[in-house]
C-alpha cells in the first residue's frame, strides 16, 4: 500500500512538473510572438502604392525590358492581381477611395470642371474630415498609423494652420512626406507647370476687374454713378491678382508647393529633390523600428515615378527606357529597402504586405520627343481618362506568408477600395454602418476560400462624369464593358490626347455614345473591337442590365459639395502653408540629417 502511495504521489509529481513545463513553453512561445509581431488574428499592415506607374512597367506584369526584381520577387511570394482596378485615372480621386473604400464621388473628391485633383496647394478644397480612412478605424483599434510620402489630400480649410485635411486629422499617427504632388517646379530647370496655369487664370481675373474698375471710375468721372467703398475693394483685389501674377511669373510656386512635413511642422520648403527618395526610405524603416512590437499600420505612398521623374545619380541613365525606366528602378529598390526592414525585424510573416500604383500611366507626359510617361502594357488608355482599361488597371499585389499562398494569380475583378474593408477585417475593426462602402473584403478570395470576386457591377467615373460600367457574370465568365463617354484622340492610332495636359471629361472634347460601345474584356481585352446587335446576341439584354444597374447605382448617392469646383479650387494665399512670412517662404530643418544613401 505505501509503495502503491509512494507511486501515485511521483506521478502526480511528474504530472505537475509536465503541466507547468508545458505551461512555460507556451508562455515563451506566447512571448516569442509577440516580440516578433507574430499576431495572425491583427498582423501588421504595409501599404506601398506607387504614382502613375503603368500596368505593364513591372517585370511580374510583363515587361521583360525594366529591372524590378524585388517587387517581382514580392509577387513570387504572395499573391498578384491581374484585374485590378483604381476608382479613378486621376491622383486625388483615386487616393481619397482607396483610404475610404468609397468611390471618389461619394466624398465630393470629384469635379464639374477640367480642376480635378488638388492643384495648388493653398486651396481649401480636400478629404472632408467627416469621412472615416481605414488609418483612422485602426488607430481607433490600438495600431499605430504612418503615412510616409505624397498625401494630395488638401490641407487646409479656413487659415494656414487649421489643418482640416491633413493626415494627422485622418487618422494618421504620424506624417512625413509633401500634402501635395511633384510638379515641374519641384525640380531646379524644368518649365513650370502650376505657375504657368495660374497666371493664365488669374491675368485674365486680373483683366476683367481692371475693366470693371476702369468701368467705374468713369462713371463717376463723367457722374453716371457714384464711387464707394465697392470701387476701391475692387482696386483693392485687382492689386492682390496682379501680386500673384507678379510672383508666379518669378517661379515662387516652386517655394509655395513642394514642400516637406514632418507632422504638422514645415522642415523643408522648399524641398530638395536629391535627398527625398532616400528620406522617404528611411523614415519608413525608422517606423518599422520604433514600432516592431505591433500591431501597425504603414501606408508608404511613392513620389515616384510622377513627373518631372527626378532620379538620383545612382540610378539615372541606367535604365534601356531613359528616365522613366531610371525612375521605376529606383522605386524598386526603394520598395527593396523597406521589405528588407521588415525581415530584418522578423516581421515578414506577421505582416499583411500591398503594392500597387494610384492609376494607369501617364501618356500625354512628354519632354519634347521623350517619353516621361508609363507603359499600360497591352490596355487602351491612360492616366485622365474616365473608362479606357489603361488608366484604371493597375498592378496589384498581396504577400501575407503561411495565410496566402505564394506565387498565386487571381484573374478576378478586384479594387484599390477593396483594401479598405480587408484591412478593416483583420484589425478587428467593424467599417462604418452609416455609408455605403463600395470596397469588397478580399481576405476570403485571397485564401482560396471562394473563387470568384464579390464585384459585379464597377462604375467608372471621369470627374463627376459616368463614362463607363463593368459588369462580371460570374457564371459566364462574361465581363462586359459599356463605355458612355470616350475622349478623343488626335487619330484613330494615337490612344492618347497629345498636346493637352490630360483628356478632358466632358463638351466638345469627348464623344457621347448612345447606344454604348460593349466590348467583353474576356474576349477582348484591348478594347478593340466593340460589338454590336448583330455581332453579338446578347448585346441588348446586356446593355438593359448595365443600365438598371447604373440607375440603382444612382440612387444610392447623396448630394455632397465637389471639392475640386471653382470656390474650393481657387487659390487662397491665406490658406498657404509658409515656413517665413508669407510670401517669402523658405527653410531647411533638415541639413542636419545624415542623406547618405542607404
Amino acid at each position: 500500500m505505501g509503495e502503491e502511495y509512494r507511486g501515485l504521489r511521483i506521478l502526480s509529481k511528474m504530472k505537475r512538473g509536465i503541466s507547468r513545463c508545458l505551461l512555460a513553453v507556451l508562455l515563451v512561445f506566447f512571448f516569442l510572438c509577440q516580440t516578433n509581431g507574430l499576431n495572425v488574428s491583427r498582423p501588421n499592415i504595409l501599404l506601398m502604392m506607387a504614382d502613375d506607374l503603368g500596368y505593364g512597367d513591372l517585370g511580374c506584369f510583363g515587361n521583360d525590358t525594366i529591372r524590378t526584381p524585388n517587387i517581382d520577387q514580392l509577387a513570387k511570394e504572395g499573391v498578384k492581381f491581374t484585374q485590378h482596378i483604381s476608382a479613378a485615372s486621376l491622383c486625388s480621386p483615386s487616393r481619397a477611395a482607396f483610404l475610404t473604400g468609397r468611390y471618389p464621388i461619394r466624398s465630393g473628391m470629384t469635379s464639374r470642371t477640367e480642376h480635378r485633383v488638388i492643384i495648388p496647394l493653398g486651396i481649401s478644397g480636400g478629404l472632408p474630415p467627416n469621412e472615416t480612412t481605414f488609418a483612422k478605424l485602426l488607430q481607433q483599434h490600438g495600431y499605430a498609423t504612418g503615412l510616409i510620402g505624397k498625401w494630395h489630400q488638401g490641407l487646409n480649410c479656413e487659415s494656414h494652420k487649421d489643418h482640416c485635411h491633413h493626415p494627422l486629422n485622418h487618422g494618421f499617427d504620424y506624417f512625413y512626406g509633401i500634402p501635395f504632388t511633384l510638379v515641374n517646379e519641384c525640380q531646379i530647370g524644368k518649365n513650370p507647370e502650376t505657375g504657368i496655369q495660374l497666371r493664365a487664370t488669374y491675368w485674365f481675373c486680373t483683366q476683367i476687374i481692371a475693366l470693371l474698375v476702369f468701368t467705374l471710375l468713369l462713371g463717376k468721372i463723367t457722374g453716371v454713378w457714384s464711387v464707394k467703398w465697392k470701387i476701391i475693394a475692387f482696386i483693392a483685389l485687382c492689386g492682390i491678382l496682379f501680386f500673384i501674377y507678379w510672383f508666379s511669373k518669378f517661379k515662387f510656386f516652386r517655394y509655395w508647393n513642394c514642400i516637406i512635413f514632418q507632422d504638422h511642422v514645415i522642415t523643408e520648403q522648399p524641398m530638395k529633390l536629391e535627398h527625398t527618395a532616400s528620406n522617404i526610405v528611411k523614415e519608413a524603416v525608422s517606423f518599422i523600428e520604433r514600432n516592431k512590437q505591433g500591431p501597425f499600420l504603414l501606408f508608404v505612398s511613392f513620389l515616384h515615378v510622377h513627373t518631372p521623374c527626378y532620379t538620383t545619380e545612382r540610378f539615372r541613365g541606367k535604365s534601356r527606357h531613359g528616365l522613366y525606366g531610371d525612375n521605376v528602378e529606383e522605386l524598386d529598390w526603394m520598395v527593396g529597402k523597406i521589405l528588407a526592414a521588415v525581415d530584418k525585424e522578423g516581421l515578414k510573416n506577421s505582416t499583411f504586405t500591398y503594392f500597387t500604383s494610384d492609376h494607369g500611366g501617364f501618356l500625354e507626359a512628354r519632354e519634347g520627343n521623350v517619353q516621361l510617361g508609363g507603359w499600360n502594357g497591352i490596355f487602351k488608355g491612360g492616366k485622365g481618362m474616365g473608362g479606357w482599361e489603361g488608366g484604371i488597371r493597375v498592378p496589384g499585389i498581396v504577400r501575407w506568408p503561411g495565410m496566402v499562398t505564394a506565387n498565386t494569380v487571381i484573374d478576378e475583378p478586384t479594387s484599390l477600395m477593396d483594401i479598405y474593408p480587408t484591412v478593416a477585417h483583420l484589425a478587428g475593426a467593424s467599417v462604418p454602418q452609416d455609408r455605403v462602402i463600395d470596397g469588397k473584403n478580399l481576405l476570403a478570395l485571397l485564401q482560396g476560400a471562394v473563387q470568384h470576386s464579390e464585384h459585379e457591377f464597377m462604375f467608372h467615373y471621369c470627374g463627376t462624369y459616368l463614362h463607363a460600367v463593368r459588369w462580371y457574370q460570374k457564371e459566364s465568365g462574361a465581363l462586359w464593358k459599356a463605355h458612355y463617354v470616350t475622349p478623343n484622340f488626335p487619330s484613330k492610332e494615337a490612344g492618347a490626347c497629345y498636346g493637352k495636359r490630360l483628356c478632358p471629361c466632358s463638351g466638345g472634347g469627348v464623344t457621347y455614345h448612345n447606344p454604348p460601345l460593349l466590348f467583353d474584356l474576356s474576349r477582348d481585352p484591348l478594347e478593340a473591337n466593340p460589338l454590336t446587335p448583330n455581332s453579338e446576341p446578347l448585346y441588348n439584354t446586356t446593355v438593359k442590365q448595365i443600365e438598371r444597374a447604373m440607375e440603382e447605382h444612382h440612387r444610392t448617392l447623396t448630394p455632397v459639395p465637389n471639392q475640386f469646383d471653382l470656390y474650393y479650387s481657387i487659390w487662397k494665399p491665406w490658406l498657404q502653408p509658409c515656413c517665413g512670412t508669407f510670401p517669402f517662404c523658405w527653410c531647411d530643418k533638415e541639413s542636419a540629417n545624415d542623406h547618405v544613401i542607404i
